[in-house]
């Protein structure tokens, strides 16, 4: 019957040293967490604007591109109507 009491003892021992959590250890966790998520936000904030504005000057670049071409077209047009207007002038003349 000791053995069982001895036993008892040493479990209520083990027990009793376990850490419980207390409004210390929250507090300690909770400030751990906000320096995290400080480092963690600019980084976060910076790859999305990153993202973005690539993302824009992409679409801008596709437009530019589009416009090139058209301006290409547009001035081949006018070196054609110029061209047939000078011979019909000479022709006319």
């Amino acid at each position: 019957m000791s053995a069982k009491h001895e036993l008892l003892d040493e479990i209520e021992s083990v027990v009793s040293r376990k850490k419980r959590l207390d409004f210390n250890y929250f507090l300690y966790m909770l400030l751990i967490l906000l320096f995290v998520g400080m480092f963690a936000f600019p980084k976060i904030y910076i790859t999305q604007q990153i993202y973005y504005k690539s993302r824009d000057i992409a679409k801008l670049k596709i437009e530019y591109e589009t416009l090139k071409e058209e301006n290409k077209l547009i001035a081949a047009s006018v070196e054609s109507i110029k061209f047939k207007n000078q011979i019909l002038d000479t022709m006319f003349d």
